[in-house]
């Protein structure tokens, strides 16, 4: 339901924290990785503190914890955690953000005016034409917005807001975790587990209205060296071995209609080259690698393997050594183990006015890695969408129901 009597802080303080920059740098190797990102988190626990949440604390790593002490006296309500990052993506500047509310939005394109050339409309994001009447936020056209995740971020603030101040609402105790470093996923490396001391945990890092998402990716990461052989170029001929030749030529041998993110949807998995670098001795080509099934990201670096393999026989004298790592796992092979999680979730979304849809993530959130360490978190939409770009744009009334669902979620809780 619809808190009337409540006025809601999620439009202004959306607008607020966006503007501070918190863009992640993925080539560093501090935790956080960029410290402005505990700008927020400071800003954070003074707002948290200023609401009478007596813990609120940021650590040297820029982790965020803070506690709404239970009001129910029932016995062994299990601790809920509800988590948002407070980083950006590097994918486009966070910096210099300058929020837009366009107020009743009635369907016309949005032309962004730092830049005229960003133009948001319904044929480009079909969610768009669900939202006339709302209040929908956007950055100004050079910038992304920072929905992702301060949307989340806002929710969960405003949440706590509405928590402090109606304490006859009956829950057990509920903790609240923001991070760092999730865009770069690092999300959770630094979390202290025993300080958190939770049961079950939701991110609030999701899309659409209403949709709740049990399963990610399963994720790797795998980076090829090349290695040639070096010549002066004047008296190369039949020395030289060119390493940025040999990884060109195994970049090129990757499929160009499938296997790669441009030519994926749904459960299909992919893998893509983030980055080539190099010289002439040696050159390497990372990539990231993606499935809903784990066990075939076995079959995709074996497929690998093979191609960087060929791509050396091409180039007599060259040479290639790999190296794989484990990012993340689909976190559905945790909450199916757990399943009263996402149905309380349902419960709260549908007790909230709104359709419960059920969906996948083909990427991955701090859920998933908090789901393996212990915290079974699925993930509860915020309204961000576009995410990661100039179009990015937030409705303030998703953002509300977020609020709604959280309130209805931890009752649930409590009377379970």
């Amino acid at each position: 339901m619809k808190h009337t009597n409540y006025d809601y802080s999620v439009k202004d303080r959306l607008i607020r924290y966006v503007q501070i920059d918190t863009e992640a740098d993925p080539n560093s190797e501090t935790t956080p990785s960029s410290f402005k990102q505990k700008d927020l988190s400071k800003l954070l626990v003074e707002e948290l503190t200023a609401l009478g949440i007596q813990d609120a604390e940021m650590d040297e790593w820029g982790y965020v914890y803070a506690t709404i002490p239970a009001t129910s006296s029932r016995e062994n309500i299990p601790t809920i955690c509800f988590c948002s990052h407070v980083d950006t993506a590097p994918d486009c500047s966070g910096k210099d953000v300058k929020p837009i509310v366009h107020e009743n939005y009635q369907g016309q394109p949005i032309v962004l005016p730092d830049d005229p050339t960003q133009i948001i409309t319904t044929e480009k994001h079909p969610y768009l034409a669900s939202k006339f009447g709302d209040d929908i936020i956007t950055a100004s056209g050079k910038t992304l917005l920072g929905g992702d995740d301060k949307a989340g971020v806002t929710i969960i603030m405003d949440f706590a807001q509405f928590m402090m101040q109606n304490p006859q609402i009956q829950h057990g105790k509920i903790r609240i975790l923001f991070t760092p470093d999730e865009e770069i996923g690092r999300g959770v490396d630094k979390i202290d587990m025993k300080k958190l001391d939770a049961d079950y945990g939701y991110t609030l890092d999701g899309g659409p209205l209403g949709s709740i998402e049990d399963e990610t990716f399963s994720a790797d990461a795998m980076t090829f060296t090349f290695h040639g052989v070096s010549a002066h170029p004047g008296y190369a001929k039949g020395k030289m071995v060119h390493a940025i030749k040999v990884a060109s030529h195994f970049v090129d041998s990757l499929p160009k209609d499938s296997w790669s993110p441009e030519t994926t949807k749904d459960r299909e998995g992919f893998v893509h080259p983030t980055s080539i670098s190099g010289g002439l001795e040696s050159a390497t080509v990372s990539f990231i690698i993606r499935d809903h099934q784990t066990t075939k990201l076995g079959e995709y670096e074996n497929r690998l393997i093979e191609l960087a393999n060929s791509a050396v026989n091409s180039f007599p004298g060259s040479s290639v050594e790999h190296q794989t790592s484990e990012q993340y796992r689909n976190m559905k092979e945790i909450l199916d183990t757990v399943p009263f999680v996402n149905e309380y979730a349902v419960q709260a979304i549908e007790k909230a006015g709104i359709e419960a849809k059920k969906m996948i993530i083909r990427g991955g959130t701090d859920g998933s890695r908090l789901s393996f360490i212990g915290l079974p978190c699925p993930n509860l939409f915020t309204g961000e969408m576009a995410i990661h770009s100039k179009h990015e744009f937030v409705s303030v009334q998703d953002m509300q129901k977020a609020v709604d669902t959280m309130i209805e979620l931890v009752q649930i809780w409590e009377k379970h």
